[in-house]
């Protein structure tokens, strides 16, 4: 088990799987300059699944999320998501993703047993996107949405970020386009995740002002605590439901207490928080032979000392000093 000091249990490992992405967006990362980490230094396909295995088997983990960076860049990612899928008790499998990618390989991650997939997409419009992530690829990542809902990994969750004079106009319309084509869209408050600490609190799109705009065009009956339970969106029903939405209010609503989650970084480290300013290495340990009991050890050791929260809305917080794609989402 994994438990620390205030009695929070992580069942949720989130594994990052590579720093490379083939977006730049905004609110990530700079568009270039950004030192990738080299080959030697991240996890093999067999460290990872060794990781994966010691988590699921001796630590009580039930669901792994596979991120990056973009995970579809990692060449082995089908194979590792067919391997951890075989692991028993067999976890929960999910993906993040850009979505760029996806129309060519959902068909096989869901094949290899991957569960669901969250995509990112914070515009209906193309010309936005582009300014939002450097990159003219909208339709990719439309296509990628149909080809996971058709492949059947599903719940299909979207995920998007609304940004001052860009897309802060557009929760309606996102909304509406998700109820039509069955996906479930939450919105995520801008965090500082930036490299280049540009992130400001002042200005930025708070989970009032999304839910402000929602409700111009939508009738939202809060689901209630109950029904969340430690998942970090708060969720609505849309006009009576089945639909719903999410908000992800991690920096004026922070669910911290209620965290069950633990990080994995592309290159062997553990963190107990998005936001935490130390690591603990287990490729280490991994690459001097360790048994898994001392890495289980290892793990257990660096959880125990999860802090308590976050304190996104403090002035004071201190921005972490890798990029988003470096930690994993």
């Amino acid at each position: 088990m994994l438990i620390d000091t205030y009695g929070r249990v992580a069942t949720d490992l989130r594994v990052s799987l590579t720093d490379r992405c083939n977006l730049r967006c905004t609110y990530c990362m700079p568009e270039e300059g950004l030192q990738w980490l080299a080959k030697p230094d991240l996890l093999t396909d067999d460290e990872i699944v060794r990781l994966i295995d010691i988590a699921v088997t001796s630590l009580g983990v039930e669901e792994v999320r596979f991120t990056g960076g973009e995970p579809l860049l990692r060449p082995g990612l089908v194979g590792i998501v067919e391997r951890v899928a075989a692991l028993e008790p067999r976890p929960r499998t999910s993906l993040t993703t850009n979505g760029i990618g996806l129309g060519r390989t959902a068909a096989a991650l869901k094949e290899a047993g991957l569960d669901r997939v969250n995509v990112s997409l914070d515009t209906l419009r193309p010309d936005v996107f582009k300014t939002l992530t450097r990159r003219n690829r909208h339709q990719d990542v439309i296509d990628g949405l149909y080809a996971a809902r058709e492949a059947g990994l599903t719940p299909v969750k979207v995920n998007s970020v609304l940004m001052p004079g860009l897309n802060d106009d557009e929760a309606p319309d996102l909304l509406a386009w998700a109820v039509d084509h069955g996906y479930e869209l939450r919105f995520i408050e801008q965090m500082p995740l930036d490299a280049q600490h540009g992130w400001k609190r002042d200005g930025m799109i708070t989970a009032g002002d999304i839910l402000a705009s929602l409700r111009t065009r939508f009738e939202l009956t809060p689901e209630g605590e109950e029904a969340r339970g430690s998942a970090p969106a708060e969720r609505w029903l849309v006009d009576g439901g089945p639909h719903r939405v999410g908000v992800i209010a991690s920096v004026t609503r922070p669910f911290c207490a209620a965290c069950d989650r633990t990080r994995l970084t592309a290159d062997g480290q553990i963190r107990t928080c998005l936001f935490a300013t130390e690591e603990t290495d287990l490729r280490a340990a991994l690459r001097s032979d360790a048994p898994d009991e001392e890495i289980a050890r290892i793990w257990r050791l660096a959880m125990w000392g999860k802090k308590a929260g976050a304190g996104l809305d403090d002035p004071a917080f201190v921005q972490p000093d890798r990029p988003m794609s470096a930690i994993g989402g």
